[in-house]
């Protein structure tokens, strides 16, 4: 390869590093001081040093390899060695303080003021499909270019994990990275994801690994939220969706009082036998001070080969949470969609590729589109800034 002034090259290398991304933190590497050095040898080729945050760090294979090509691109093929250290603890420290925008104590970042819009979704019981609506939109404001968080606040009933693919073969969902006292979260179809199934124990049942049940009381549900909310590091997101557990218990109260900015989406099924249920749920998160901004019906009705619609669990109970739900609010309650019974959709939930990707042309994954397009325009709370979205 033709000679090339070392500083030349050098300051070419660092400018190709700035397109490498850390795959947990979501930032490039150049911007979390993991670049250790660059040093150019007078043969032509370079070693790039890289620190890594912690030891054993899952994501280490794919930052070498992408650092390795981005000097690559530079000093051309087999010309650029790529070493590999550990960040040391002070190191560490600088880099969370950082990345928490210079804070050093911990806080609940989704607060009142904050840029993040924040949606609870409720259901008043459970087997509405409360989780597996929640999954796919959150992937379906991701696909749309926003930075989307998901906390999977049900506790006893934690599905997430599961929906989104974040589950083994064993049965195990994807741990955590910790960096000292900050919890990097996996990323799921472009979704940064949180549940309490990431941190139970395994049990052996039956020859597969299955996590352990979580018998806990309120104070343990309430301090768990909130690690979620403080400990974990999302980064910059423009919406956080909470999933709840069904009905009006701890976890409900509790997010009240950790983000009464959030606005609520309450999930039913179309029988009316189940919109006072539903609606209890809507009536706690106001009582709580959060605005219910729409509902979403689902297993609607069902349509067959012919053309004509099985109505298996009846019909319109959506529509009459919605009414029930609009009176003592300044402006109605919408129902954002009626999301029919679908195999896709189900099937999507268990192989965690949620149908909004996997067969976007299905009936349930356009009512969820629907859904995602009709959040996305709703103004903020916060100065009343839309979110600035194309909607497809």
């Amino acid at each position: 390869m033709p000679a090339a002034d070392p500083a030349t090259l050098e300051t070419a290398v660092r400018a190709a590093l700035t397109g490498v991304i850390d795959p947990e933190i979501r930032k490039p590497v150049t911007e979390l001081d993991m670049v250790d050095r660059v040093v150019v040898r007078g043969d032509g080729t370079v070693e790039v040093g890289i620190r890594l945050t912690i030891v054993g760090c899952p994501a280490s294979d794919r930052i070498e390899r992408d650092v390795r090509q981005a000097a690559e691109t530079v000093v051309g093929d087999g010309n650029a060695e790529v070493v590999l250290s550990v960040m040391t603890p002070e190191q560490r420290a600088a880099l969370t303080e950082r990345l928490r925008g210079g804070k050093a104590a911990r806080g609940n970042p989704f607060g009142p003021g904050s840029l993040t819009r924040v949606i609870a979704v409720t259901s008043g019981k459970g087997g509405v499909g409360k989780s597996t609506i929640t999954a796919n939109l959150a992937v379906a404001l991701a696909a749309r270019g926003l930075s989307v968080g998901l906390v999977d606040a049900d506790v006893h009933g934690f599905s997430i994990p599961g929906l989104l693919g974040l589950v083994d073969e064993s049965g195990l969902a994807a741990r955590p990275t910790r960096v000292d006292e900050m919890i990097l979260p996996p990323v799921a179809h472009g979704v940064k994801v949180i549940s309490i199934g990431m941190f139970v124990e395994p049990s052996e049942e039956g020859g597969r690994a299955s996590s352990v049940a979580v018998a806990w009381r309120g104070p343990m549900l309430h301090r768990t939220l909130s690690q979620f909310l403080t400990d974990v590091y999302f980064g910059d997101l423009d919406v956080l969706l909470v999933d709840l557990p069904p009905g009006t218990g701890d976890v409900a109260i509790s997010l009240g009082q950790l983000l009464p900015n959030a606005e609520v989406v309450v999930v039913t099924t179309p029988q009316p036998a189940a919109a006072d249920v539903a609606e209890r749920s809507g009536v706690v998160a106001r009582q709580t001070g959060q605005k219910i901004v729409g509902v979403v019906e689902n297993m609607a009705g069902f349509a067959q080969p012919g053309g004509e619609i099985f109505d298996l669990f009846g019909a319109g109970g959506g529509a009459i949470v919605a009414e029930r739900l609009s009176a003592g609010q300044p402006a109605p309650v919408p129902l954002l969609a009626s999301v029919p019974l679908s195999v896709a959709l189900r099937r999507g939930g268990d192989d965690g590729m949620p149908v909004v990707l996997a067969e976007p042309d299905d009936p349930a994954a356009r009512a969820i589109e629907q859904v995602a397009a009709q959040l996305a325009a709703v103004p903020r709370s916060l100065a009343g800034r839309r979110l600035d979205v194309t909607v497809r």
